[in-house]
């Protein structure tokens, strides 16, 4: 071969190298798979107040089922249906939940293989095709008025080392991102409900009665054990029966109060329409209700007495105040569980195990207007249909007399409403609280008093 044939042949291979090797090198075009980088999951979705439906779906593995917690806007009251419909308070939970889901975006492309999901832990869990228990995502749905889905997505636990980052993906799709999410989607009943029951604080409290007695089921006889009756005069707590080289313990009475204050809820029952109805109209004594009620309020420890007085098997509490509203708080059967079994309750009262004590708590309300004694009537009116230039010493005498009683008038109807707000709120529901919270409330004289200290 020549020395010119060598040089041809040699350039046409370099040419032939050089055309693979440009055909063969890294595309500078980006893939399909993360073209919509840096896109929102929802870019319909703008405004966080069409939403008025909250879903999210938890897998309980133990139980091998999804969990499901909803909060939804229906005939103008915000209400948890998981927990027979009860009033939920937190609104503006939903509002801001769904602002933080307005912007998730599609910050880091994973995964579109289905085999990933597991790991990733997205896997649907309404997914009843799924064999496996590991692996299931939480999956919110927010939708707007007339059931419109306004998101829908499925996203795990926080991703390890990124902080406020979750795997994220949309039912039925395969692929899979890794977001930035700042938002809290609490699937805790009380995270959603008024968490101030009661409605009232400490420095409102001016007298408590505990009545410790106990309750014969069978005859409906009661046997009164002993009743402290505690007046609060300026700072200072005192008790009735006290001798004289004994006080009332500032630490207990300070807890107990504090504890009235802030006292939570952790489950609910729904009452019987009868007995709702009758509560909404006044307090429990001497009202008449049927068989179905009754056997309710004994499967939760509560008797009427042969007198027609509701009790409890726990005794009771009566909290006064300052406008005149009296609180009664009768404590019932231990109720045992954890999570959605004591929060709403499931087909049976009686669990399995004897974890998680909690007490139901049955609450009404009166109102005592006799520490407001009504002042003098004016004996005549006649100034009300004079001008004020005509009036006489004796008319002005009578416009002060007037003033006072229609302020005192303005006091009772107040007190009245209110008592009659809070009693249509309690009266559907029998409230579920912790026991640590009853071991607060469920003192003796024993505990309250103690010798007076040297000052």
């Amino acid at each position: 071969m020549t020395e010119l044939k060598k040089t041809i042949v040699f350039g046409g291979a370099a040419v032939m190298l050089a055309l693979l090797a440009f055909l063969t090198s890294p595309s500078q075009v980006t893939p399909e798979a993360y073209s919509d980088t840096g896109e929102l999951f929802f870019a319909d979705f703008t405004d966080p107040n069409t939403a008025v439906t909250l879903e999210v779906i938890d897998y309980n593995k133990e139980a091998g089922a999804a969990i499901p917690f909803k909060v939804t806007f229906k005939d103008g009251l915000w209400s948890i249906p998981s927990h027979h419909e009860y009033p939920a308070d937190g609104k503006d939970r939903l509002a801001k939940t769904a602002a933080g889901v307005i912007g998730i975006k599609k910050d880091e492309f994973r995964s579109d293989n289905p085999a990933d999901h597991n790991a990733l832990q997205v896997m649907d869990p309404l997914d009843e095709t799924a064999t496996g228990l590991d692996g299931r995502g939480q999956r919110i749905t927010l939708r707007g008025a007339n059931n419109q889905v306004l998101a829908d997505f499925i996203v795990s636990r926080e991703v390890e080392g990124k902080e406020k980052f979750r795997f994220v993906r949309i039912p039925g799709q395969k692929r899979v991102y890794a977001s930035r999410m700042d938002i809290d989607i609490s699937t805790n009943f009380s995270d959603w409900i008024e968490a101030d029951l009661l409605q009232t604080n400490t420095d409102e409290i001016n007298k408590v009665t505990i009545r410790d007695y106990s309750i014969n089921e069978r005859s409906g006889s009661l046997q009164d054990r002993d009743t402290v009756v505690l007046t609060k005069d300026g700072d200072t707590w005192e008790a009735g029966k006290m001798a004289a080289e004994q006080e009332v313990n500032k630490t207990k009475i300070t807890d107990f109060l504090k504890t009235l204050d802030e006292l939570s809820i952790v489950g609910v029952r729904p009452k019987p329409d009868g007995l709702s109805q009758s509560l909404r109209k006044s307090d429990s004594e001497g009202m008449s209700i049927s068989q179905d009620a009754a056997l309710s309020l004994q499967s939760k420890g509560y008797y009427f007495t042969r007198e027609g007085q509701l009790v409890s098997n726990e005794g009771e509490i009566q909290a006064n105040t300052l406008d005149g509203l009296q609180y009664t708080l009768r404590f019932g059967e231990v109720l045992y569980g954890t999570g959605l079994a004591v929060s709403a309750g499931t087909e049976s009262e009686k669990p399995e195990s004897s974890t998680g004590e909690n007490r139901y708590l049955f609450v009404t309300t009166s109102f005592d207007g006799s520490q407001f004694k009504e002042p003098a009537q004016p004996k005549n009116t006649d100034f009300a249909g004079k001008a004020d230039s005509l009036w006489t010493d004796a008319d002005r005498a009578s416009k002060v007399l007037q003033d006072k009683h229609n302020g005192w008038a303005a006091k009772i109807d107040a007190g009245q409403k209110r008592s009659a707000e809070l009693n249509a709120r309690f009266a559907k529901w029998y409230y579920v609280i912790s026991s640590k919270s009853f071991d607060k409330l469920n003192l003796t004289r024993k505990d309250l008093l103690q010798e007076k200290k040297e000052s």
